[in-house]
């Protein structure tokens, strides 16, 4: 199967420019997308265009990834309603060191493999390239009319455009003539509102004398209900963990819908189509086992983060619907432990309690927190065997010391299956 074909029964091709199957298939080319340095992280939404990449290595040809240094300083107008704010090129180096991180986790830049990936920042040919240089030697080429018929550039007459938005095309074009000149680059691939930029730059291509150039595009990701794909309540789902836990990762990915679990089982793992009609299968028999759900989150997960972490993530999601003790909890760093146990009530308790003599756990869960109403109350779930400290069930009143304190400030109270309570000591 060519990479193409991986590409279409994957759902993942939207847009191609003809004879660009059939170029493919006669040789290894280069081929690159680009990825908005607006970041230190890429989020789950550039998942789709990674493993674009990741297809497009395992089917013999060279990904470029260019980390745009110069357009990142810029800024696509395209799917945008608003100018965005412009960044230093310092933010921008930053940002891109941190991204050619989690890029290497999945491509493949060992210089040893033939075809190996390769960064590219595209601040290298445009540092030195005057702007007098630039509208005379470039921008003579493509007319005005041209561009005024691109989408990104109809949508923004009526809110305003800048001239520093209007040239992008251009400059994400003049990348492309770039690359096709010095790395045999002869496709360009992207989200499918990056089309217009995309054929901008086959075009310049065309005009300034290079090689010939293709272009293909994926659909953009939208869940079933209509919502924006990679996005929570809490906002972008970021690869980088500090920024989004590998549990939160992981249970984005679990939580996913079986309809929308058939289509990013496709996307998001390099499983057969056999593997995945099978699992599909599999998982319509017995659907509240989630398998199709699991299957995902185990395969991407260990992909951006590790093994380890996975099961770090697992281990997690049996602490809140599994049996679980203060030992696994234990586990858990601070940021895990807040994310799993998300929406339960809080209230804090001095920390001078706990330091100055014996603290006893009525006195947090009564007194300090009113978890429970009284005394009484507390006594009564001591006897139902029905209390638990830290995921442990206790039978008697006990004391508190800093040694039952999660993360060295955090005590969780159950009550119950389902009634939880943080004490957060400070």
């Amino acid at each position: 199967m060519n990479f193409i074909e991986e590409l279409r029964w994957r759902g993942m091709l939207h847009d191609i420019m003809p004879g660009t199957e059939e170029a493919l298939n006669k040789e290894s080319v280069g081929g690159y997308i680009g990825f908005d340095p607006t970041a230190d992280s890429l989020h789950i939404g550039s998942l789709v265009q990674i493993m674009i990449l990741l297809h497009f290595q395992r089917a013999g040809h060279k990904p470029i990834a260019l980390v745009g240094g110069a357009t990142g300083m810029v800024g696509d107008p395209s799917g945008k309603t608003k100018e965005r704010n412009l960044q230093t090129r310092e933010q921008v180096e930053f940002n891109m060191a941190g991204i050619q991180k989690q890029l290497e986790k999945i491509l493949d830049f060992n210089l040893s493999t033939e075809n190996h990936a390769e960064l590219a920042n595209n601040y290298d040919w445009f540092e030195g390239f005057s702007f007098l240089d630039f509208i005379r030697d470039v921008g003579k080429h493509i007319s005005i009319n041209y561009m005024l018929a691109k989408d990104s550039v109809k949508s923004r007459m009526d809110t305003g455009l800048s001239f520093t938005e209007f040239s992008y095309p251009l400059i994400q074009g003049y990348d492309y003539f770039v690359l096709n000149r010095d790395k045999n680059c002869k496709i360009q691939l992207g989200g499918s509102d990056q089309w217009g930029n995309i054929v901008t730059g086959t075009e310049l291509i065309r005009r300034l004398g290079g090689s010939q150039a293709y272009a293909a595009t994926t659909p953009l990701i939208t869940k079933a209900d209509g919502s924006k794909f990679g996005k929570s309540e809490g906002g972008n789902l970021w690869l980088d963990p500090k920024k989004t836990s590998p549990y939160k990762f992981y249970q984005y990915w679990i939580n996913a819908s079986d309809e929308d679990s058939e289509k990013y089982i496709k996307i998001f793992t390099l499983k057969t189509k056999e593997e995945i009609d099978a699992l599909i299968s599999e998982h319509k028999a017995a659907p509240h086992m989630r398998m199709l759900q699991k299957e995902i989150g185990k395969d991407i997960t260990i992909r951006v983060h590790s093994e380890k972490d996975l099961n770090t993530a697992i281990e997690a999601s049996n602490i809140l619907f599994g049996k679980s003790t203060s030992e696994s909890l234990s586990k858990l760093s601070e940021e895990d432990f807040l994310a799993v146990f998300d929406g339960v009530p809080q209230a804090e308790v001095s920390m001078d309690l706990l330091n100055n003599g014996e603290l006893l756990l009525s006195e947090v869960s009564v007194g300090q927190t009113n978890f429970l109403p009284s005394n009484g109350e507390f006594r009564r779930a001591l006897k139902e065997n029905s209390f638990s400290l830290n995921k442990d069930k206790v039978s008697e009143d006990v004391s508190i010391s800093a040694s039952n304190l999660m993360s060295g400030k955090y005590l969780l109270m159950q009550r119950g299956k389902k009634q939880y309570f943080i004490a957060k000591f400070v």
